[in-house]
């Protein structure tokens, strides 16, 4: 198992200057935006695409430094109900795929997006129930008309470039939880599978080890990232909430640094999950904890991280 970072933390930073960042505290592999939300700033996807040149650069700038990329990431919406965002959102996604293949990276993290819930509509409509009924005609749309069918021509993209695509389960999509990415995984083919991050998993209710179990070899990625999920809110409110993340006091859950949301044996079950499934990739810590710098919720989560990722035998340490 190899410990990463993704690089969107260091968006301030120069593609270099993340990467000695990322060396320098014992790093193996980053995660690079490469489109959509989290936005270019250490790939420059046109200037790559176009020059072999700048590409072999870039891979010299990584490779010298002992690290690897694991994952180029895209995260935006394909199924939006309005045009322009849902093409804008595909094109990013297919520049990803042809650059991964290029650079030599195997796999894409992006979302699923999610639709409206009828032809007419102009906004996204996460839908979570299945009353009243109009919610359950409005999913079969969503799914038959919208999501299989654009999410059969992505893969099937991604596929003629020998590219695997990791969706992240995550709320506001139409793949949030298991059974989601496993109908989408089923429908589409294999090159579907998981951004495995559980910080979105741990506030809705969900074990990660038994997901990780579930999901088995649908698994391509990894996020590091931890949650804290506060007793006191939750028995008032449920894990439902949309109050802005700096509203910490009053929020059901917080994304936290790795240890800071779930201690170390917690994380040791996670790792041993993995294993027990065959995933031997990386972990790409990915920080948006509200209440630690970026520094300091890296350096505490990589020293948890390790901790959960090396064991002993017969005297001499290993990577999990």
């Amino acid at each position: 198992m190899r410990i990463g970072v993704f690089t969107a933390l260091w968006a301030r930073l120069s593609f270099e200057e993340a990467l000695d960042k990322a060396a320098g505290i014992g790093l193996q592999a980053v995660e690079l935006g490469a489109g959509g939300l989290a936005g270019t700033p250490h790939c420059p996807v046109d200037e790559l695409l176009e020059s072999e040149g700048k590409r072999q650069a870039f891979l010299d700038a990584v490779h010298k430094r002992g690290l690897i990329i694991s994952a180029l990431s895209c995260h935006d919406n394909p199924l939006h109900p309005n045009r322009a965002i849902a093409e804008k959102a595909d094109r990013d996604f297919r520049k990803a795929v042809r650059l991964a293949a290029l650079l030599g990276v195997p796999v894409v993290n992006t979302f699923s997006g999610c639709p409206g819930g009828s032809p007419d509509d102009v906004s996204i409509n996460w839908i979570t129930c299945p009353w009243p009924p109009e919610f359950t005609a409005m999913l079969q749309y969503q799914w038959e008309e919208v999501a299989i069918p654009y999410w059969h021509r992505a893969a099937a993209f991604a596929t003629d470039h020998g590219i695997k695509v990791a969706l992240e389960m995550h709320p506001g999509m139409i793949v949030y939880n298991v059974d989601t990415l496993l109908r989408l995984r089923q429908a589409v083919g294999p090159v579907i599978g998981s951004n495995f991050d559980p910080s979105h998993l741990f506030w809705n209710g969900v074990d990660p080890v038994a997901a990780i179990r579930k999901l088995g070899p649908a698994i391509f990625h990894m996020h590091g990232k931890d949650v804290y999920v506060d007793p006191f809110n939750v028995a008032i409110n449920g894990c439902n909430d949309n109050k802005p993340y700096t509203r910490i006091p009053e929020r059901s859950w917080t994304f936290r640094s790795i240890g800071y949301g779930h201690d170390v044996r917690v994380w040791k079950d996670i790792v041993s999950a993995l294993r027990l499934v065959g995933y031997d990739y990386v972990i790409s810590i990915e920080h948006e904890d509200g209440l630690m710098s970026s520094n300091e919720g890296l350096t505490k989560g990589l020293a948890v991280l390790k901790e959960a990722c090396i064991y002993e035998l017969a005297g001499e340490m290993y990577w999990a």
